[in-house]
């Protein structure tokens, strides 16, 4: 498996790491959703990018706006072509806002809340829609609700799971949005996010069809820190589940592909925190079989 990989050859490789311990009171009803480790995060994930040769940039905090996300993200697409890899790490808070295209089970989107504002699943798979095909997505998520955030069609989807123990684990933060203030927040901003989700439906990146569904050339994978239902929790050092990935990498020791991966992070996960493994987009044995974090 790992001579196969080796013998393909490395494509262009970039990264974007995003790391919240503070979000903006303003749009977030007075809430600044301080965290201690989602910084740590990103600089952890980071140097594992820079060590495995990608052209890295970090959004921290209030340079972790909206626009900036959304920019870096339309600036990777613009420069990537098949066979080149994007990594994505978000950590940071995640939060729901009601879905007004009706292509969630739950009757919510999730979001990953950025400094001056959330940011929404549907419009994550409408910036997958703009990088050519073969390139390869790999986007790690230590957030609440985060197990569909890169937004999943239920016949797409592909989860990988492994059996869960329970662990003596000491109290952590929930990296989630209260539910009191998520409500606040949306009756505040309801006019811009109902009618950014109906843009998006305009031009069917929050449908649930495969008519409707514009569908993507790339392929993008997630490693998610827990369910849509469930907390990723924070920690001193990094989360819950960038604590237990990085111990499982093992500073780029770690040899196997990514279904190997996962299932060994959860082996140390406790039992209310399950990170999920999904892909959707454009079918890639090839990269299956890799290592993690390999472009």
């Amino acid at each position: 498996m790992e001579e196969a990989s080796e013998r393909r050859p490395q494509g262009r490789g970039l990264s974007i790491h995003i790391g919240l311990n503070f979000v903006n009171p303003a749009h977030y009803a007075g809430w600044d959703g301080e965290l201690a480790a989602a910084e740590f995060d990103a600089e952890d994930m980071r140097a594992i990018a820079e060590a495995q040769g990608f052209e890295a940039t970090s959004l921290i905090r209030s340079d972790a706006t909206r626009e900036a996300v959304r920019s870096a993200f339309a600036n990777a697409a613009a420069q990537l072509k098949g066979g080149d890899t994007l990594l994505i790490s978000y950590s940071g808070h995640g939060g729901n806002v009601p879905d007004m295209s009706g292509d969630e089970n739950d009757g919510n989107d999730e979001t990953w809340c950025l400094f001056d504002g959330q940011l929404i699943d549907d419009e994550l798979y409408e910036l997958w829609g703009a990088f050519a095909a073969g390139v390869r997505i790999q986007v790690v998520s230590d957030s609440c609700h985060s197990g569909s955030v890169t937004r999943y069609l239920d016949d797409k989807k592909v989860i990988i799971e492994a059996g869960q123990h329970q662990l003596d684990v000491p109290q952590r933060k929930p990296r989630v949005m209260p539910r009191a203030i998520a409500a606040r927040t949306y009756r505040a901003n309801r006019g811009f996010y109902d009618g950014l989700q109906r843009e998006l439906a305009k031009h069917g990146w929050g449908r649930r069809s495969r008519e409707q569904d514009p569908g993507l050339k790339c392929t993008v994978r997630l490693f998610s820190g827990c369910t849509d239902a469930q907390f990723s929790y924070d920690g001193i050092a990094n989360g819950q589940f960038t604590e237990q990935l990085l111990k499982i990498w093992s500073e780029g020791r770690f040899q196997g592909e990514h279904a190997t991966f996962i299932k060994a992070i959860l082996a140390g996960m406790p039992d209310n925190q399950t990170p999920q493994h999904s892909v959707i987009g454009m079918p890639d044995p090839a990269w299956d079989a890799q290592k993690p974090f390999t472009r």
